[in-house]
Protein backbone atom coordinates (compact mmCIF):
# COMPACT_ATOMS: atom_id res chain seq x y z
CA UNK A 1 0.00 0.00 0.00
CA UNK A 2 1.10 3.18 -0.66
CA UNK A 3 1.14 6.64 1.40
CA UNK A 4 -2.32 7.49 1.25
CA UNK A 5 -1.20 11.35 2.14
CA UNK A 6 0.87 10.76 -1.11
CA UNK A 7 -2.97 11.05 -3.19
CA UNK A 8 -4.76 14.09 -3.97
CA UNK A 9 -7.95 13.49 -5.84
CA UNK A 10 -8.06 15.34 -9.42
CA UNK A 11 -10.33 17.35 -10.33
CA UNK A 12 -14.22 16.47 -10.87
CA UNK A 13 -14.71 14.63 -14.05
CA UNK A 14 -17.01 15.02 -16.52
CA UNK A 15 -20.17 13.94 -15.13
CA UNK A 16 -24.00 13.80 -16.59
CA UNK A 17 -26.96 13.79 -15.01
CA UNK A 18 -30.32 12.07 -16.33
CA UNK A 19 -33.43 13.84 -14.82
CA UNK A 20 -36.75 12.56 -14.73
CA UNK A 21 -38.56 14.17 -12.36
CA UNK A 22 -37.27 13.77 -8.81
CA UNK A 23 -35.39 10.62 -9.90
CA UNK A 24 -31.97 11.64 -11.07
CA UNK A 25 -29.49 9.21 -12.40
CA UNK A 26 -25.82 10.25 -11.91
CA UNK A 27 -23.61 8.66 -15.55
CA UNK A 28 -20.03 8.84 -14.35
CA UNK A 29 -17.09 7.51 -16.87
CA UNK A 30 -13.49 6.75 -16.17
CA UNK A 31 -11.05 5.57 -18.27
CA UNK A 32 -8.64 2.98 -16.73
CA UNK A 33 -5.76 1.20 -17.97
CA UNK A 34 -6.53 -2.37 -17.59
CA UNK A 35 -8.28 -4.72 -19.66
CA UNK A 36 -12.18 -5.23 -18.70
CA UNK A 37 -11.52 -8.73 -17.67
CA UNK A 38 -9.38 -6.96 -14.95
CA UNK A 39 -11.73 -4.53 -14.40
CA UNK A 40 -14.99 -6.70 -13.85
CA UNK A 41 -13.11 -9.17 -11.73
CA UNK A 42 -12.71 -5.78 -9.34
CA UNK A 43 -16.85 -5.47 -9.79
CA UNK A 44 -17.45 -8.89 -8.93
CA UNK A 45 -15.52 -10.40 -6.43
CA UNK A 46 -15.90 -9.44 -3.06
CA UNK A 47 -12.37 -9.78 -1.82
CA UNK A 48 -11.95 -7.12 -4.06
CA UNK A 49 -14.90 -5.14 -3.63
CA UNK A 50 -13.96 -4.38 0.01
CA UNK A 51 -10.64 -2.43 -0.76
CA UNK A 52 -12.36 0.04 -3.17
CA UNK A 53 -16.50 -0.24 -3.16
CA UNK A 54 -18.72 1.87 -0.85
CA UNK A 55 -19.85 -1.75 0.60
CA UNK A 56 -18.97 -5.38 1.10
CA UNK A 57 -20.83 -8.09 -0.47
CA UNK A 58 -20.80 -11.42 1.00
CA UNK A 59 -20.84 -13.24 -2.79
CA UNK A 60 -20.05 -12.75 -6.03
CA UNK A 61 -21.97 -10.39 -8.53
CA UNK A 62 -20.93 -12.07 -11.74
CA UNK A 63 -23.61 -14.30 -12.40
CA UNK A 64 -27.18 -13.42 -13.17
CA UNK A 65 -29.93 -14.25 -10.14
CA UNK A 66 -27.17 -14.23 -7.90
CA UNK A 67 -28.52 -13.12 -4.65
CA UNK A 68 -25.74 -11.28 -2.71
CA UNK A 69 -26.16 -8.96 0.95
CA UNK A 70 -24.39 -5.41 0.21
CA UNK A 71 -23.24 -3.92 3.95
CA UNK A 72 -22.72 -0.58 3.23
CA UNK A 73 -19.50 0.50 4.77
CA UNK A 74 -19.51 3.52 7.66
CA UNK A 75 -22.77 3.87 7.88
CA UNK A 76 -23.83 5.56 11.44
CA UNK A 77 -25.95 1.79 11.66
CA UNK A 78 -25.20 -0.79 10.02
CA UNK A 79 -27.39 -1.06 6.12
CA UNK A 80 -27.38 -4.31 4.85
CA UNK A 81 -29.89 -5.21 1.47
CA UNK A 82 -29.94 -8.16 -0.44
CA UNK A 83 -29.73 -7.65 -4.17
CA UNK A 84 -30.09 -10.52 -7.02
CA UNK A 85 -28.19 -9.70 -9.65
CA UNK A 86 -30.18 -9.06 -12.99
CA UNK A 87 -27.54 -8.46 -15.67
CA UNK A 88 -24.41 -10.27 -15.62
CA UNK A 89 -22.72 -10.13 -18.87
CA UNK A 90 -18.75 -10.68 -18.49
CA UNK A 91 -17.09 -8.44 -18.80
CA UNK A 92 -19.36 -5.79 -20.71
CA UNK A 93 -22.51 -4.69 -18.43
CA UNK A 94 -23.13 -5.86 -15.10
CA UNK A 95 -26.77 -4.36 -13.53
CA UNK A 96 -28.22 -5.14 -10.09
CA UNK A 97 -29.88 -2.59 -7.44
CA UNK A 98 -28.40 -1.10 -4.10
CA UNK A 99 -30.24 0.19 -1.16
CA UNK A 100 -32.83 0.92 -3.73
CA UNK A 101 -30.64 2.17 -6.18
CA UNK A 102 -30.25 1.04 -9.69
CA UNK A 103 -26.65 0.27 -10.67
CA UNK A 104 -25.19 -0.27 -13.96
CA UNK A 105 -21.84 -0.62 -14.74
CA UNK A 106 -20.96 -0.30 -18.47
CA UNK A 107 -17.02 -1.90 -18.98
CA UNK A 108 -15.82 -1.23 -22.85
CA UNK A 109 -12.61 -2.26 -24.41
CA UNK A 110 -10.44 1.15 -25.04
CA UNK A 111 -6.82 0.64 -26.76
CA UNK A 112 -4.98 -1.83 -23.91
CA UNK A 113 -7.62 -0.26 -21.50
CA UNK A 114 -11.50 0.27 -20.63
CA UNK A 115 -13.70 2.98 -20.59
CA UNK A 116 -15.52 2.32 -17.61
CA UNK A 117 -19.38 3.91 -17.04
CA UNK A 118 -21.64 3.94 -13.73
CA UNK A 119 -25.44 4.66 -13.97
CA UNK A 120 -27.03 4.85 -10.72
CA UNK A 121 -30.08 6.77 -9.61
CA UNK A 122 -29.49 8.86 -6.56
CA UNK A 123 -31.63 11.60 -4.21
CA UNK A 124 -31.20 14.56 -5.96
CA UNK A 125 -30.37 16.34 -2.84
CA UNK A 126 -27.01 14.22 -2.82
CA UNK A 127 -26.01 13.81 -6.61
CA UNK A 128 -22.91 15.65 -6.22
CA UNK A 129 -22.25 14.08 -2.79
CA UNK A 130 -22.35 10.93 -4.99
CA UNK A 131 -20.56 12.01 -7.69
CA UNK A 132 -17.75 12.73 -5.38
CA UNK A 133 -17.69 9.59 -3.45
CA UNK A 134 -17.58 7.60 -6.14
CA UNK A 135 -15.44 9.94 -8.01
CA UNK A 136 -12.70 8.87 -4.60
CA UNK A 137 -14.12 5.02 -5.01
CA UNK A 138 -12.83 4.92 -8.67
CA UNK A 139 -9.23 6.78 -7.73
CA UNK A 140 -8.81 3.88 -5.49
CA UNK A 141 -9.85 1.25 -8.17
CA UNK A 142 -7.68 2.35 -10.24
CA UNK A 143 -4.79 2.04 -7.93
CA UNK A 144 -6.00 -1.04 -6.82
CA UNK A 145 -5.76 -2.67 -10.27
CA UNK A 146 -2.08 -0.90 -10.47
CA UNK A 147 -0.95 -2.81 -7.83
CA UNK A 148 -0.47 0.53 -5.76
CA UNK A 149 -3.22 0.48 -2.88
CA UNK A 150 -4.23 3.33 -1.17
CA UNK A 151 -7.35 1.58 0.95
CA UNK A 152 -10.81 2.20 0.88
CA UNK A 153 -11.95 5.73 1.29
CA UNK A 154 -15.91 5.89 1.60
CA UNK A 155 -18.85 6.80 3.93
CA UNK A 156 -18.28 9.61 6.59
CA UNK A 157 -14.64 9.34 6.24
CA UNK A 158 -14.23 10.11 2.55
CA UNK A 159 -16.24 13.40 3.55
CA UNK A 160 -13.53 14.25 6.26
CA UNK A 161 -10.72 13.40 3.57
CA UNK A 162 -8.59 16.13 1.78
CA UNK A 163 -9.95 17.07 -1.61
CA UNK A 164 -13.62 15.89 -0.69
CA UNK A 165 -15.24 18.94 -0.09
CA UNK A 166 -13.42 20.63 -3.35
CA UNK A 167 -14.78 17.97 -5.40
CA UNK A 168 -18.35 17.80 -4.05
CA UNK A 169 -18.18 21.81 -4.86
CA UNK A 170 -17.02 20.87 -8.33
CA UNK A 171 -19.82 18.40 -9.07
CA UNK A 172 -22.41 20.77 -7.75
CA UNK A 173 -21.16 23.11 -9.25
CA UNK A 174 -20.90 21.34 -12.94
CA UNK A 175 -24.55 19.80 -12.31
CA UNK A 176 -26.15 23.48 -11.49
CA UNK A 177 -27.10 21.96 -7.56
CA UNK A 178 -26.54 24.09 -4.29
CA UNK A 179 -24.70 22.59 -1.94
Amino acid sequence: MIDREQYTPGPASVARVRKDGEKWTLILVRELRHPPEKVWQALTDPAQLREWAPFDADGSLGRVGATVKLTTVGAPTPHVTETTVTRADAPTVLEYNWGGFDIRWQLEAVGGGTRLTLWTNIDRRFIAMGAAGWHLCFDVLDHLLSGTSIGRIVGPAAMKFAGWQRLHAEYAKQFGVER
